[in-house]
């Protein structure tokens, strides 16, 4: 909308004065063109190897601005990065900060591989995809699998809503990753298991086992997963898998699959 235009606009110019801005990636609602009249303006802001440092040294990585707005409740909502940030993210950055990448706009640089950059954040190719499912599909079985019933066998109420959970969102993800639709965050997953192609039974499992969790809707909803995606992954594969993903991320330098 033309007012969060013109407050995009005003930051711009306010920024493009300072050296150290390298870039202005819009982000969020704006850039997809849904937002809402009272929309905010997500950024991230592009600057200097030195200023990044300097300003991370001291814990800043994000805030709010507010000069030069407009319109009631307005403000600009500004994350910190650099090229290397950049750089690194299009190799291994995690589902949230892909998808804030979707759809995102370039609206300053003065760095000729920021919008090249800002566009293969969001990308990942059909072999990062498929190892995705192997490993969302392996959390499913060991946490719908062996930990669940662990819970039911030492009534253990803390490891049932735990495993139940997980379980629910290993089975979410392996959905996404067979739509190659990146997870924004937790708080999208209950809209997105209804929005991507799965089979009829699928979201009936799923919310069952969200609505009663234990081994009767786990095992249901493993199923069905195993049925849709499981490929023949065995539950040794799957245990190996997961010991991989979890267990052995310090070693691997990786995270866990559930922050993929």
């Amino acid at each position: 909308m033309q007012h969060q235009e013109r407050a995009l606009a005003a930051y711009v110019e306010q920024v493009a004065e300072d050296p150290e801005t390298l870039g202005v990636v819009l982000i969020g609602s704006l850039a997809r063109g849904v937002e809402r009249e009272d929309s905010d303006v997500d950024v991230y802001l592009v600057v200097t190897a030195e200023a990044f440092a300097c300003s991370t040294a001291v814990d800043r990585w994000a805030w709010i601005d507010r000069q030069g707005l407009d319109y009631p409740g307005s403000y600009i909502d500004v994350k910190l990065c650099d090229l290397d940030y950049l750089r690194t993210a299009v190799l291994r950055a995690d589902d949230p900060t892909r998808a804030s990448f979707a759809g995102a706009r370039v609206a300053y640089s003065r760095a000729d591989e920021i919008p090249d950059l800002v566009a293969a954040i969001s990308v990942l190719d059909d072999a990062a995809w498929a190892g995705r499912i192997r490993s969302h599909l392996a959390q499913a079985h060991l946490h719908g699998g062996y930990f669940l019933r662990q819970a039911d066998e030492h009534g253990d109420l803390f490891l049932l809503q735990h495993a139940s959970l997980h379980l629910l969102l290993a089975a979410a993800r392996a959905a996404l990753a067979s739509a190659h639709r990146l997870m924004p965050g937790p708080k999208y997953i209950h809209k997105l298991v209804r929005e991507v192609p799965s089979p009829a039974e699928f979201v009936v499992a799923w919310d069952e086992a969200l609505e009663k969790p234990g081994i009767a809707t786990a095992n249901a909803l493993l199923a069905v997963l195993d049925e849709w995606l499981g490929r023949g992954q065995s539950r040794d594969e799957s245990l190996s898998i997961f010991i991989r993903d979890n267990e052995l991320a310090w070693l691997r330098g990786t995270v866990p699959a559930e922050y993929f």
